[in-house]
């Protein structure tokens, strides 16, 4: 019989708003929940050094969102004006008990409960594989989702020593979700786990690939036109996508990457202009960030971007609520 496995209270809550652990009182706009394992591969530590993120990030809320009140100069008003409906925190995902198996089904089971209510579920990671429960989550909102993947690595392994729901394989899997209607993945650079299979294996599904020297060379508009109008998303972002001169507590730090300045305001633009059902933030590993925390600082601010893009006066979730298209 499956043991269903529930939330944890983390010590704070994301930027300190109120923590609701028990599934059946998620009454909710914006849900934040903690996932902290994927299917851990032979020989690597468990829990591993990113299962600790989903707290060190909330640890810096102060610096990520001063006050809800204070002026932020990023989207041009105060968080609790802009994103001005109701907001928990879900807790933590922690894998101490049960099968692999029985915690993410778990995982997906409460993720779709969120869905299926209509809340914004922002994931905090936990390394990429947590990112492939909630991709199964998905089919509760029947309708198509659009991936978009902000990455060093293609993520587009089928196995890993037999391990299928690992760090290596999230994109892989939302491939074979049918109600995953396509995919534009950003950042792509130096090596990583990907071979020829897997690029070929991208190709020929359809994704759009935009390795981070085009983007940097070219611009976005290219990319982002790959993302279908009407299409809602579903936004994952590896740190180590990201500069590590600016987001530096990662395992495989690449050079190259995106920097706050160019990503922070298309996370706004894309909730602007779709419907944002979900993003996380992953594969931080805390015990590699500098003393003041600047990478889990980071992660806060690309949600708290996108958090105003979705509900700002110009947001797509602003205005489905609103009843307008």
């Amino acid at each position: 019989m499956q043991t269903q496995i529930l939330p944890r209270s983390p010590s704070q809550g994301f930027l300190e708003w109120p923590i609701v652990t028990r599934p059946e009182a998620w009454d909710t706009d914006v849900a934040v929940l903690g996932i902290q394992h994927s299917e851990p591969y032979a020989g690597d530590p468990r829990p591993n050094d990113q299962a600790k993120a989903p707290d060190a990030i909330r640890k810096h809320s102060d610096r990520i969102s001063y006050t809800p009140d204070r002026w932020d100069f990023d989207f041009d008003g105060s968080f609790r004006d802009t994103v001005s409906v109701r907001c928990t925190d879900c807790g933590n995902m922690a894998w101490n008990e049960g099968s692999y198996d029985d915690y993410t089904a778990s995982i997906t089971a409460h993720a779709r409960r969120l869905f299926r209510q209509g809340a914004q579920l922002i994931v905090l990671g936990g390394d990429h594989g947590v990112t492939i429960p909630i991709i199964d989550a998905l089919d509760a909102l029947r309708t198509p989702v659009h991936i978009v993947h902000i990455d060093a690595h293609l993520d587009w392994r089928e196995e890993v020593g037999g391990v299928r729901r690992g760090y290596s394989s999230p994109l892989r899997r939302a491939s074979e979700s049918a109600h995953v209607s396509g995919m534009t993945q950003l950042g792509m650079r130096t090596t990583g786990s990907a071979a020829r299979a897997e690029v070929e294996a991208a190709r020929a599904y359809g994704s759009h690939v935009y390795p981070a020297r085009d983007i940097i060379r070219d611009g976005w508009s290219a990319a982002l036109a790959t993302i279908p109008r009407d299409a809602a998303l579903y936004i994952t972002i590896d740190a180590d996508g990201m500069d590590p001169t600016e987001m530096p507590a990662v395992m495989a730090p690449s050079p190259g990457g995106f920097l706050y300045r160019e990503v922070a305001p298309i996370l706004q633009q894309l909730a602007e202009a779709h419907e944002v059902v979900g993003m996380d933030v992953v594969e931080i590993a805390p015990s590699y960030d500098s003393p003041n925390g600047i990478t889990c600082i980071m992660a806060g601010r690309l949600v708290v971007n996108t958090l105003a893009g979705s509900w700002g006066p110009r947001g797509a979730l602003r205005r489905r609520r609103r009843g307008k298209p």
